[in-house]
């Protein structure tokens, strides 16, 4: 059975302040939260000190970008084994705003995964399509070049290690949400996906989340979809009650 993960994407948000005092009260909320996998993402600035306050707690820390290189002349960027180094465990890949403000592509996608498991970070790959594609009859089409191409080369083995987020574009920050039937079709025909590139033991194993306006008032309806096995919570995850109701709302 798989384990339900619940991750908090912070984006441009917190202070180092702000962060140590999010944290602390996660920390105080949740610390007998169980039978789900609980990630943090704040920003680069504030990881070191999360870390202080997560080690030896049930809430894990993320990244919510990587470079693929280990070093060099690459200002402003940040490798796996920093952030590594500043106590991460996980690290989002291929977020949608990344994609589209930031020109991510399925190839630099596939190329951060890679380092990221070398480094010995667990990535958490979103994918996902944009009001216009959806609205177009594309949401599957763009689905599979994701999957596909953010995968291309990665064994089973790898994927062992690897979270996928299911991201509908026009249901970020925009406070529609796609139903639990609409967030089933798409989150079963990545599994079909994981499926024919992998195999079947692959695709029922690995974990999909649902990432698009979580709250708490519809987390329990998601979570009793079979292939949802989690959420990838943005705006919410920014307060204590917020994010502490779901992650209790996704057991």
């Amino acid at each position: 059975m798989r384990r339900p993960i619940i991750a908090g994407n912070w984006k441009l948000n917190n202070t180092i302040n702000e962060a140590v005092e999010l944290i602390n009260g996660l920390k105080r909320e949740l610390v007998d939260a169980d039978g789900v996998d609980i990630v943090v993402c704040p920003t680069y600035t504030a990881l070191s000190d999360a870390h202080e306050i997560l080690m030896d707690t049930n809430i894990k820390l993320g990244a919510q970008d990587v470079y693929w290189e280990e070093k060099g002349a690459f200002t402003g960027e940040i490798s796996p084994q920093m952030l590594k180094d500043a106590g991460c465990d996980y690290v989002i890949i291929g977020h949608s705003e990344r994609r589209k403000y930031f020109n991510e592509t399925n190839e630099t996608v596939n190329k951060k995964i890679k380092a990221a498991l070398a480094a010995g970070l667990l990535p958490i790959v979103c994918v996902g399509e944009q009001l216009e594609e959806r609205e177009a009859g594309k949401a599957f089409d763009v689905i599979k070049d994701h999957v596909t191409g953010s995968l291309a080369g990665l064994s089973g083995e790898d994927m062992e290690k690897i979270v996928l987020a299911y991201e509908p574009v026009w249901a970020i920050g925009t406070g529609k949400t796609a139903t639990p039937q609409q967030a089933e079709e798409v989150h079963a025909y990545i599994r079909g996906l994981l499926k024919e590139i992998f195999d079947e033991e692959t695709a029922e194993n690995t974990r999909i989340q649902y990432g698009g306006s979580v709250k708490p008032d519809n987390i329990k309806e998601l979570m009793q979809e079979k292939d949802l096995d989690g959420a990838l919570v943005g705006g919410a995850s920014l307060k204590i009650d917020s994010f502490t109701q779901i992650v209790k709302g996704a057991v």
